[in-house]
């Protein structure tokens, strides 16, 4: 697909918008460089993690799943005790 000019104007035009695009691009990529880094520190990672486990309730269902673990177990052992008895 190749784009074909008429005047040495239209190829100055296009090279100019292709500059700018060019310099958008890279201010872009600088952003987004600036915000992953601020993003990976360690004490945001935290935060993140743990707003992600309150809003979803995550950290609720694992909790509530380990209560039950443990509960299961203790009446398990009791159980295999009666048995064995």
């Amino acid at each position: 697909m190749t784009k074909e000019y008429t005047s040495f104007e239209e190829i100055d035009r296009h090279l100019k918008v292709l500059k700018l695009q060019r310099e958008i691009d890279q201010e872009s990529l600088k952003l987004h460089f600036h915000r992953a880094k601020v993003d990976l520190v360690p004490s945001k990672l935290l935060q993140g993690i743990g707003k992600t486990f309150t809003q979803k309730g995550i950290l609720k269902n694992m909790l509530v799943t380990i209560v039950i673990e443990k509960v299961l177990g203790i009446l398990r052992k009791k159980y295999q005790k009666q048995i064995q008895e």
